[in-house]
């Protein structure tokens, strides 16, 4: 991979930020959810920051969002087929990061232990 033509900060920049990735791993194992679903399921999050980070995936046309015309109105989202490419990417992320997880752990433990002696 040549280094001037990496576009991992491309792909970064899509799925930066501590609710995209949460957001995106809910649609992937839920299915298709509401605005009000989803916020239950991730009661941390504020309704702006939520409102925020889906707009931006729907902007990259990683999620799709459906306006039902009635009263109150009803909005669904759900994983678009072009964001369903995301998939293996953050399956992977997700093995990194439980390894890297691991690994710190481990060297924390062991420098703990050479500082007890």
């Amino acid at each position: 991979m040549n280094p001037e033509r990496c576009k991992v900060d491309e792909a970064l920049g899509i799925l930066v930020g501590k609710w995209k990735p949460i957001i995106l791993l809910h649609l992937f194992n839920e299915g298709t959810q509401r605005f009000s679903e989803l916020k239950r399921l991730m009661p941390d999050i504020t309704q702006k920051m939520l409102t925020k980070q889906l707009r931006e995936l729907e902007e990259e046309d990683i999620i799709d969002r459906v306006v039902y015309p009635q009263i109150p109105p009803k909005v669904e989202y759900s994983i678009s087929e072009y964001g369903k490419s995301l998939k293996p990417v953050l399956d992977i992320m997700h093995e990194w990061g439980t390894a890297h997880t691991a690994h710190i752990q481990k060297k924390r433990n062991n420098q703990n232990a050479t500082n007890v002696l």
